[in-house]
């Protein structure tokens, strides 16, 4: 609770209804811009994966999964997904796909430790996707490049959303300004992350974050992130700057993954070598995957950011505190 925001005098230009209509009208268009741009093919995906496999995400390495028991299967339990970036890796090659094809799939997942707030859930909806590049592939440039064609993607929705309803605006800025991580807190070295996102996205507007995982200068990484699927040096966030709350909002985490020798490193870094056992991680190492690039995009992000709604429950149906309902209620913010 102590990190909501209740912006002044707020009220939503959509009831409850209409406000189920232009979810729908954001995603479809959306989902098909993307597609467009990065030849993307829509896949089933699991909801849930054995822990043995390596394939669920660990995100900041500290969030515990659900996980549960099957009747007709003894020994291991089922956990629920964090994300899919690594199954996807894995699929591309299951299902057959070549180079410069993509999938991409509507991810669910339960973050039971997430702290709720106006943009987090312990409910997590995305796209998940990934494509297939070559080695040669993997550096700045070619990440730079899709990157740029996610936000096209981006600009030109928030642009239909313009024409399709009076109320919204376009505000993102024509191009997004690239910067590492490193030279984000050499702007700003005495602000935090969270603030130095906040400052840089308030200066540019949409922002994408290059270099995360590893430790900075200061000795700090700039955000977590697992040692086994972004390349450190080859990966970063989207984020731009939201005005009904005044934050810094993501909406987008992406990169090239790691390869052979940078998941090596990477284990080794994150105190973890044990893990080059797992099945996933083992094929990887032994050149058996195909090199990718790849990403989430929050679907009820977006939907609040170009819905212009003040709290991502206005969009999204889940569980929140009883409180925070009350408070909320209070500000004119109605809750799914």
């Amino acid at each position: 609770m102590s990190k909501s925001i209740y912006p002044e005098n707020y009220h939503s230009d959509l009831n409850l209804h209409d406000t189920q209509v232009a979810i729908k009208t954001v995603k479809d268009f959306f989902q098909r811009a993307l597609t467009e741009r990065l030849n993307l093919l829509r896949v089933t995906a699991p909801l849930f994966v054995e822990p043995s496999s390596g394939l669920n995400d660990n995100l900041n390495g500290v969030e515990r999964p659900v996980s549960f028991d099957i009747r007709g299967i003894k020994g291991e339990n089922a956990e629920i997904v964090h994300s899919l970036a690594k199954w996807k890796r894995y699929a591309l090659k299951k299902y057959g796909f070549s180079y410069g094809e993509g999938l991409y799939t509507d991810m669910n997942a339960i973050r039971r430790d997430e702290e709720t707030d106006n943009i987090h859930s312990i409910y997590v909806d995305q796209w998940d996707w990934e494509k297939i590049i070559s080695k040669e592939d993997r550096n700045v440039d070619t990440l730079k490049q899709v990157v740029q064609e996610v936000y096209q993607a981006l600009k030109k929705t928030e642009k239909y959303m313009a024409i399709e309803y009076d109320y919204i605006e376009e505000i993102l800025p024509k191009n997004i300004f690239f910067i590492t991580s490193q030279e984000l807190e050499d702007m700003y070295p005495d602000c935090p992350p969270k603030e130095r996102e906040y400052k840089i996205t308030k200066l540019k507007g949409a922002v994408f974050i290059m270099q995360i995982g590893d430790k900075l200068k200061s000795g700090i990484p700039h955000d977590g992130r697992a040692p086994d699927y972004d390349d450190w040096s080859l990966n970063g966030d989207i984020i731009v700057y939201y005005p009904v709350l005044d934050i810094a909002l993501e909406l987008s985490s992406m990169g090239i993954r790691v390869d052979e020798n940078s998941l090596k490193k990477q284990l080794e870094r994150a105190g973890c070598p044990e893990r080059a056992e797992l099945p996933f991680q083992k094929a990887i190492l032994n050149k058996e995957l195909p090199y990718t690039i790849g990403g989430g995009i929050g679907q009820s992000r977006i939907c609040m950011f170009y819905l212009r709604k003040a709290h991502i429950g206005e969009v999204q149906a889940s569980i929140w505190p009883k409180d925070m309902r009350e408070v909320c209620r209070q500000h004119n913010i109605f809750l799914l």
